[in-house]
């Protein structure tokens, strides 16, 4: 997907409708002059509804609606007919998509279904029509319910991106390279740091016709957390990944130091993110002859599993994703 085209976040103004209003009405017709109420019930309000799409992947198609209205429903007529409801506002997200409060940034549900609906706004329900308050004492109530309002209000939009494996790592830690080759996603790639502005995703074919999705995450610095860098924008996508991958070149001076940065990062992000399965795959590892490899290995503590990769060539690639596959059953 093209990075200009890659939206994960949007703030809309959403407003379902107001109900209809009852109608105060008595029937008349050439027989009778003066018949009992018959006034109907007003129609309810559009809602506004959520609804997962699999075939979505952004949130391109939000990014410059900024006000999404419903209809309001009509009002009720003689002969005890109920107006009409207005029109529900169904919005299309990808799988993935959470929306938030943007006051109090409290999660009000989560979509993460195809197909999967869920009311963001309920429409005002429809005002009574006179009949329903005949009563024998009071034959001819001329009065009715007014329609209930709708609800209105700022909610964030915001996309955490689905997938099976996310590549952890910091910038130019070949991320983007090891997703180019193991599935048929063409991200970016270029020697410099911060190649990959948005989130990449992948799919990897394995054996007997299995397959799962991987997410190149944008590379993450110290701080991340707090903001530096890119932020911790991209961090949330971080938290829906099944196995969690962390990239580490084999040219970085201390393995493990560069692991526990990244480490540290998530756990100040969410603490949650501490109890996923990890795995670190040393990249770039055609550098390294085998002495050199096994130096490395016994630095790093044996409750870390680990891997030596190198996409450039080949090296092991296909024992992470069986490693990978194993994590994810």
């Amino acid at each position: 997907m093209a990075e200009s085209n890659f939206v994960d976040y949007v703030k809309i103004y959403f407003r379902s409708g107001k109900g209809g209003a009852g109608s105060v009405h008595f029937h008349r017709d050439k027989i009778t002059a003066k018949g009992g109420p018959d006034g109907g019930d007003g129609g309810a309000g559009g809602s506004v509804i959520l609804k997962g799409n699999s075939q979505l992947w952004t949130l391109l198609h939000l990014k410059y609606q900024k006000h999404i209205l419903c209809e309001d429903g009509k009002d009720g007529q003689s002969q005890n007919k109920t107006g009409g409801n207005g029109k529900n506002e169904i919005v299309e997200v990808p799988l993935g998509t959470v929306a938030r409060n943007a006051e109090t940034g409290e999660v009000i549900f989560e979509i993460t279904e195809h197909n999967q609906t869920q009311i963001l706004m309920q429409g005002g329900r429809g005002g009574l029509g006179n009949w329903h308050f005949k009563t024998p004492v009071k034959q001819a109530p001329r009065y009715a319910q007014p329609g209930e309002n709708g609800t209105e209000g700022w909610v964030i939009i915001e996309l955490k991106v689905l997938a099976d494996v996310g590549l952890v790592g910091f910038p130019n830690a070949g991320k983007s390279t090891l997703l180019s080759v193991i599935t048929s996603a063409k991200p970016e790639i270029a020697n410099y740091p911060f190649t990959t502005l948005v989130p990449n995703l992948g799919i990897v074919k394995y054996r007997n016709f299995k397959s799962f999705i991987v997410a190149d995450i944008p590379g993450i610095i110290e701080g991340a957390a707090e903001g530096k860098g890119l932020g911790s924008r991209f961090l949330r996508h971080i938290e829906r990944n099944s196995v969690l991958l962390f990239m580490i070149s084999a040219e970085t001076g201390n393995i493990i130091k560069e692991y526990n940065i990244l480490l540290n990062e998530l756990k100040k992000h969410n603490p949650e993110l501490m109890f996923k399965k990890r795995l670190i795959a040393i990249t770039k590892s055609d550098l390294l002859d085998e002495e050199l490899r096994n130096m490395l290995s016994a630095e790093i503590p044996e409750n870390i599993d680990f891997i030596f990769i190198s996409s450039v060539t080949g090296f092991n690639i296909q024992k992470l994703k069986d490693k990978l596959w194993q994590m994810l059953q």
